[in-house]
């Protein structure tokens, strides 16, 4: 659905010492956003996920690489890929003095949609976002959700099949947040294809089937959720509570073949480490561990947020 190919973009900056006049702001990205998925983009201030959405939009013109949408070039068939598109910024346009209505006819107008369909998007629109209590509102008196979702109603105005948003959660309290996640999900049980970024990354990690995280401008990991926060290390990663300290439980562990990746905890009364077997062969080394004298106090295995896995990454601890 989203194909992006070596897509590079240098921006121009006034040279300084010791610095060069460009600054590279995505290097050669390869990636695959497939029909039917929300998709994160995530990565620190100044990785390249705007600037990688507004090529994806047509925003930017690539230094290099070339970005297709629906197979279409998106740099040489510019009005082409647009129909299919889209596009709600981090900041976006909003005229207070419209009615909500209004400023969807607005742009509905702008973008060209034929004037027999328009009353019909619009309806649409504003009930997909839950907007028919606001219909007849003035913009400026909108609450920062509904200023989200009014963005978004017009992002589907032209019932394109990709949605592109670029931190669509930003400002929103716990509510909204909970019920724009929920419009998310309709919108992509619908058949929506969502490609988002957010700095909410519990957030994607709930909405997302797949993720990739930028560094740099690079692309340092993507795939599948589930692939994207397993562990380099191989095996499933276990923790091992001791009631107290008194057993030297990571030389232990760090003896055995199964075992590797082995990280004391607090006050070494837990270790947490990667393991090569099943149930019954962690079974079968907890009671190795009880035999040997470790005050067991509890057994549990480990699974990273994504929040974890994008700080190991961004501090270079796993790569």
């Amino acid at each position: 659905m989203i194909h992006l190919e070596n897509l590079t973009k240098e921006y121009d900056v006034m040279p300084t010492a010791g610095k060069p006049g460009q600054v590279l702001a995505t290097d050669r990205l390869n990636l695959d956003v497939a029909g039917g998925e929300i998709f994160g983009l995530v990565g620190p201030n100044g990785a390249g996920k705007t600037t990688t959405l507004k090529m994806v939009c047509g925003l930017l013109v690539p230094t290099a690489g070339r970005v297709t949408v629906n197979g279409i070039d998106v740099e040489r068939q510019p009005e082409a890929a647009q129909k299919h598109i889209g596009y709600l910024a981090d900041f976006f346009a909003l005229y207070d003095d419209l009615k909500v209505w209004e400023y969807l006819d607005y742009f509905a107008h702008a973008y060209k949609m034929e004037e027999a369909a328009i009353a019909a998007r619009i309806d649409y629109a504003i009930g997909e976002m839950g907007l028919e209590p606001k219909r007849e509102s003035y913009i400026a008196g909108l609450s920062r959700g509904m200023k989200q979702r009014l963005g978004i109603a017009r992002a589907i105005l032209h019932d394109p099949p990709v949605l592109v948003l670029d931190e669509p959660a930003s400002g929103l309290d716990p509510k909204a947040r909970h019920e724009l996640k929920e419009l998310l999900r309709a919108m992509n049980r619908a058949g929506k294809t969502i490609f988002i970024t957010s700095h909410v990354l519990s957030d994607l990690e709930e909405m997302c089937s797949s993720i990739a995280i930028l560094e740099k401008g690079k692309l340092v990991r993507a795939g599948k959720i589930e692939h994207v926060m397993r562990p380099d290390t191989p095996g499933r990663r276990v923790r091992i509570k001791l009631a107290i300290a008194s057993f030297p439980l990571a030389d232990w562990l760090g003896a055995r073949p199964e075992v590797s990746a082995v990280v004391p905890e607090g006050n070494f009364t837990s270790v947490v480490f990667a393991f090569l077997g099943g149930d019954a062969e962690l079974a079968d080394l907890v009671a190795k561990l009880v035999a040997a004298g470790a005050p067991m106090c509890g057994v549990e295995e480990v699974s990273e947020s994504l929040e974890k896995i994008f700080s190991r990454l961004s501090t270079g601890e796993i790569m």
